[in-house]
């Protein structure tokens, strides 16, 4: 017996290295003669940086960077010096994970530590990149990012735009002349996540706004100044990438990495699974299990589970979904390639307890699901 271990994390509670390794544990108490493979996954969030470091073999380097809410921070990277590639994850500099929950702000969280990365990258000599979104705290566009690599965002009298999304409703200059020249001979890929508009009822603000910690009336605040700073891009692009699938990602990161960037967005799941080499550990598997903390319909989008289980289809590989959370319209999952999927809870419990006792309880799912597998192929 075969099992590949692929999860995602769990947010606000394991990594994917550590959910592979507690499920791998519960697995190994009633079949140790299976042969499990751990391959801690990333759709473009938080871990997705591990994820790839473990799969090229690239060096992980740090840098002092700017994080979400404009304090010193270091943050990792990661350089293939044969390739002269780089790995940047946006969350490790912008990441939801590095903040409180008091913390979150939606209005005025910046990307600028995203851009002292990329920055750190040219620096080492980077002929391309690849740029993982999501698990962002922010939902300023990528304007952070811009200002960083040399772009000026002034308000009507010449003043430089304090950070964040809110402040691009005052913007009236974009002023892109500054921009580090080297970015025109970057090849940059971006991994997405999901695959939502910059703008409106699906986009940025609506749908991602209130987890970085914006109200109803903060979401079209937000919106609204989106739209006026994707005016301005389309004027000086004469291009608009607004409605693009996956310019929402990240708080708008994913427009603007394609409008300034000239970066090919892909489903992260997708770019991940080629950089592991996922289908070589599929051949001969009999069973995959993923996971995240959520499956629910928003999943359905590009997240972890359903890339990993429409790969895995392709090989008649079943794959077992292990989350935290059974959300809304979670039984769509079983049209995209989902055999099964379990909730961790196993009782009443609250969000604090599930995060603290998240390993645990991962191992006891997948003890259990040993143990059924053992009695079906008996």
């Amino acid at each position: 017996m075969k099992i590949i271990i692929a999860p995602d994390s769990y947010k606000d509670a394991l990594s994917a290295r550590d959910a592979a390794a507690a499920i791998a544990t519960g697995i190994a108490q009633e079949w140790p003669e299976a042969t499990l493979v751990q391959c801690p996954m990333g759709d473009g969030g938080e871990g997705t940086l591990d994820a790839l470091l473990a799969a090229t073999g690239a060096e992980r380097r740090e840098a002092e960077v700017q994080d979400a809410l404009g304090r010193v921070a270091m943050a990792a990277w990661g350089w293939h010096a044969e390739s002269h590639t780089a790995f940047v994850e946006l969350a490790e500099a912008s990441g939801l994970q590095q903040l409180k929950r008091e913390e979150r702000t939606a209005l005025h969280s910046t990307t600028f530590g995203v851009g002292q990365l990329i920055g750190a990258a040219l620096d080492a000599g980077a002929r391309s990149l690849v740029l993982t979104l999501g698990g962002s705290a922010t939902n300023d566009a990528g304007a952070g990012m811009l200002e960083a690599l040399g772009a000026r965002l002034l308000d009507a009298e010449g003043n430089r735009l304090p950070p964040g999304g809110a402040a691009l409703a005052d913007l009236a200059t974009l002023d892109l002349d500054g921009l580090d020249p080297r970015l025109a001979s970057l090849e940059v890929q971006t991994a997405v996540d999901v695959d939502n508009p910059l703008l409106g009822e699906r986009g940025a603000s609506a749908i991602f706004g209130p987890q970085k910690g914006a109200s109803e009336a903060d979401v079209a605040r937000l919106d609204a100044a989106l739209a006026h700073f994707a005016d301005h891009a389309a004027r000086a692009l004469d291009e608009d990438f607004r409605e693009l699938p996956g310019a929402g990602a990240a708080g708008g990161m994913g427009f603007a990495a394609r409008a300034f960037l000239g970066a090919a967005l892909r489903p992260g799941i997708e770019l991940v699974m080629d950089q592991v080499d996922f289908d070589s550990l599929l051949a001969g598997a009999d069973w995959v299990i993923t996971g995240e903390g959520q499956l629910d319909g928003q999943s359905l989008s590009g997240k972890t589970p359903i890339g990993i289980a429409r790969r895995a289809e392709r090989f008649g590989v079943p794959t077992v979904v292990l989350a935290g959370r059974l959300g809304d319209q979670w039984q769509a999952a079983f049209d995209y390639g989902i055999t099964a999927a379990f909730a961790l809870a196993d009782g009443p419990i609250t969000l604090d307890e599930a995060l603290a006792r998240c390993g645990e309880l991962l191992s006891d799912r997948a003890r259990t699901l040993a143990r059924l597998w053992r009695v079906a192929g008996s």
